[in-house]
């Protein structure tokens, strides 16, 4: 298999829409820490972004692309797992950030928080707090 120097195998990679790519990376960098890989096209059409091993692709809202900011409801959500939620959320917090689910653990064992960013896409923001089983917290799992 040929490696590819900008994603790892078996990495899924989102690719979410803006109307201003520019001020969006910079907020993305600011309040969530991403770092920009790489930038295409002139005014940018696109670019790669990472927080960890997290990936994602950000291009620019044309026909049959928008953001929940455009339509008036959301499409999505995404969750990053990150090593230090309780830091991330303070940073995300003091940056200014709209907080639409606080800091909390859930029912699954995940300590995460909610936040929507500059179009309206709402992020989850994650660390694993406890060990539980699908079946501890009420899953079913499929098979069984």
């Amino acid at each position: 298999m040929l490696h590819n120097r900008s994603v790892p195998v078996d990495t899924m990679m989102p690719h979410i829409f803006y109307r201003n790519l520019d001020e969006v990376i910079g907020w993305l960098a600011k309040v969530f820490g991403f770092v920009e890989h790489y930038r295409y096209g002139d005014p940018a059409a696109g670019a790669q972004l990472r927080l960890g091993k997290a990936y994602t692709m950000v291009s620019t809202v044309r026909p049959g692309r928008s953001t929940p900011i455009i339509t008036g409801h959301q499409t999505q959500s995404l969750t990053i797992f990150v090593e230090d939620v309780e830091d991330h959320y303070a940073r995300t917090c003091a940056a200014g950030a709209t907080i639409v689910e606080e800091l909390h653990e859930t029912i699954y064992g995940e300590l995460q928080y909610g936040v929507e960013d500059l179009e309206g896409h709402q992020w989850l923001f994650s660390r694993h707090a406890r060990d539980l089983s699908p079946e501890e917290w009420g899953a079913k799992v499929a098979g069984e």
